[in-house]
Order: structure tokens, then sequence, then C-alpha cells
């Protein structure tokens, strides 16, 4: 296999990776116990690097792809959504961030499958990959510290706002493209 085919593969094979992670990650922060758990913190900000690592590497070297569109953000909520999860199951955050947290991803996810027949492609902003960013890291301040640590929830409640504000972002483009579609469609009529 040449560098050139081999280069192709890379960015979605770390994407694949963050999926098979998702496991690891709950054994690692499961055997930690109360308390830190370093091993789980330390491989959930190793997550968040390979997110941010194939992306770069797919734009770096103009290899996006189509399955990568779809499985790079879907594998940031499954991870995220699985941390929180974990978090609330353990007491570690409140139940209104994991719900927060998870209902947005779980209508994202639907309003995706919804539009994504029609043509419709909704492109990740600048927002929400900030917001992804920062709940990555809120998300791992709160693995490697001890139990009601207000610092992290604080950055926390910073990454759920401003996913909050990327959400209403996603939904405004989705209805600009709806509607965008539906009066290009009546035009076209006779």
């Amino acid at each position: 296999m040449s560098w050139a085919e081999t280069r192709r593969t890379i960015p979605n094979a770390l994407t694949i990776a963050r999926f098979a992670a998702i496991p690891v990650f709950v054994w690692l922060y499961l055997d930690a116990g109360d308390g830190p758990a370093w091993g789980a913190g330390i491989f959930f900000a190793a997550a968040a690097l390979t997110d941010q690592l194939d992306g770069f590497l797919a734009r770096r070297w103009r290899v996006e792809s189509r399955f990568g569109q779809i499985a790079d953000p879907l594998a940031d909520r499954l991870m995220i959504g699985t941390a929180a999860i974990l978090m609330l199951a353990t007491g570690r955050i409140p139940l209104l961030a994991a719900l927060v947290i998870l209902g947005r991803d779980v209508i994202l996810i639907l309003g995706y499958r919804l539009l994504s027949p029609g043509g419709y492609e909704l492109e990740v902003t600048f927002l929400g990959k900030t917001a992804t960013w920062v709940l990555y890291a809120a998300l791992g301040f709160v693995l490697v510290t001890q139990e009601a640590t207000t610092w992290p929830l604080v950055i926390l409640w910073i990454g759920i706002a401003l996913s909050l504000a990327a959400g209403v972002q996603y939904a405004i483009g989705a209805w600009r493209a709806v509607r965008a579609g539906r009066d290009s469609r009546v035009e076209r009529e006779p």
C-alpha cells in the first residue's frame, strides 16, 4: 500500500479508534472506584485529542470523506454521552447537566437522520466544535479531581451553555436548509 493510500485511511482509523475506546474508557472509569480516575481521565483526553487530529489530518491531506463527516461527530457524541451517563450514575455530575448533554445529542442525531435523506447537509460549526472541546475538557477535569470539586463543574456548565447555543445554531441552519429546499421545489413546479 502506498503512502497516498495509507494517508487516506488514517483520519477514519482514528475515528474508528475513538468508537473502540468507549468500552475501554468505561472499564477504566469503573475500575478507578471513588476519587479521581486518572487512567480514565488520561484515556478520555487522548480520545479528545484524536477528535482534533483526525479532522486536521483529513483537511490537511484533502482526504475528507462522507464516513468521517458522519462518524466523527457521532464518536464525540457517544464518548461524551457515555462519560455523562457514568458520571451521573456515580454522582460526579448533576442530573440536569447529564440530561441536557444527552437530550441535545439525541435531538441532533434524530434531526440529522430526518434531514439527511432529503439531501440536507449540516456542517459542524466553530461553535459546535468549541462546545465539544469545552465539554471534553470539563468532563476530563471532573474525572481527575475529587468529587464535588466546584471549578470543573463551572466549566461543565459553560460547555453546556455553548452546546445549547450550538444546538440552536444547528436548528436555525436546518430550518433554513429545509425552507430553501422547499422554496426551490416550489419555484420549479409549473
